[in-house]
């Protein structure tokens, strides 16, 4: 009974940015559970190669190229997806940049404005296009990737932006989560501490001093992996959540505890 709540069969899942990181992850972890799953990243190169990875493992997995700052191309997608594959049961919002170790005070206007038109207006992009298919069916599970940066300022590197974004994005998914409740789609998130992806690659290989901070100031003394939080969103994406919408699920290795 229990085991059965974690799969997936039949179902459409959608990830954005998931030609790499934690979003390869979790097309992954969606796919081993019978997700049919749709690669969609920026670039064309990376959805590819998830793919071809996917396959490999004998997952159901087909590609698409997607920029989620462009909301007509979103609806596009969406539609293009529903017309070869059916509606969307599973969305995963996972696109995201982060350029840190910027002070508020230096920030130009194209910096702040491209971290909001990826990290959240892209979320609400994705989120409306995919959601009215789900609220049409009348079910569906959306996980959005936030971030502890959502919860705290970050130290020791400045970056306003990139906090303000993740924090919009959690309570992005409590408004929807609560507007959409009682039409059968739910709308959670994940809130991962520092995760080994190409987009900490700055602080973990290019930093030591930073690197330290890091892990001094995280009980568990290490960052995540991939695979940590795709286990997390294929828990929130499944029927053994079927209790949870509008919840942060932080994923920090205690990093909040301090």
């Amino acid at each position: 009974m229990f085991l059965e709540k974690l799969r997936l069969d039949g179902r459409v899942a959608v990830v954005s940015g998931a030609g790499q990181g934690i979003g390869a992850a979790c097309a992954r972890a969606l796919g081993e559970a019978g997700a049919t799953v749709i690669v969609a990243d920026v670039v064309a190169a990376r959805v590819e190669k998830t793919v071809a990875e996917l396959k490999d493992l004998r997952i159901s997995a087909h590609g698409i190229e997607l920029d989620v700052t462009k909301s007509a191309d979103v609806d596009r997608v969406a539609r293009e997806i529903e017309s070869a594959h059916g509606p969307a049961s599973i969305l995963v919002n996972n696109a995201g940049i982060v350029k840190s170790d910027i002070k508020a005070e230096d920030m130009s206007d194209e910096m702040w404005k491209s971290h909001i038109d990826v990290n959240l207006d892209g979320v609400f992009w994705c989120c409306r296009a995919f959601g009215r298919q789900m609220l049409k069916a009348g079910k569906g599970s959306i996980v959005n990737i936030g971030s502890i940066s959502g919860f705290i300022s970050m130290n020791p590197q400045p970056q306003a932006h990139y906090n303000a974004s993740k924090a919009a994005v959690h309570h992005l998914t409590k408004s929807l989560a609560a507007e959409w409740a009682k039409r059968g789609v739910r709308v959670n998130a994940v809130a991962p501490t520092y995760i080994e992806t190409p987009l900490t690659a700055f602080g973990i290989k290019e930093n030591p001093a930073m690197y330290k901070m890091w892990l001094d100031m995280t009980p568990m003394g290490r960052v995540g992996q991939p695979d940590e939080i795709a286990s997390v969103v294929h828990f929130l994406a499944s029927d053994a959540a079927s209790l949870m919408t509008g919840s942060i699920v932080v994923a920090d290795a205690g990093y909040l505890c301090w």
